[in-house]
């Protein structure tokens, strides 16, 4: 993506201008108040972000998407040794 982006005026107003920048450049960037609002994106780019995305069930069962190991998983959620104070009846 360029290191340049839009007002929202501006890109209101040269609207033409930013879908040919973003065909022919990649994203960009569109700002409201001087913060980050919306990226305008070709729709060929689109079809290819689009395409990789899953459902949220997909991606918990995605083999790849795997973050800790199972010894990890298994030191996270060990059972803690300590079994407390002793309790008097």
């Amino acid at each position: 993506m360029n290191d340049e982006s839009w007002s929202l005026s501006e890109a209101k107003a040269k609207l033409s201008e930013v879908v040919r920048c973003a065909h022919a450049e990649g994203p960009q960037r569109v700002t409201k108040n001087g913060r980050p609002t919306v990226v305008v994106v070709s729709d060929a780019e689109w079809q290819v972000v689009s395409r990789r995305r899953k459902s949220f069930v997909e991606a918990l069962f995605d083999p790849a998407a795997r973050v800790l190991t199972d010894e990890e998983v298994d030191t996270l959620f060990a059972r803690d040794p300590d079994v407390g104070r002793p309790v008097e009846f």
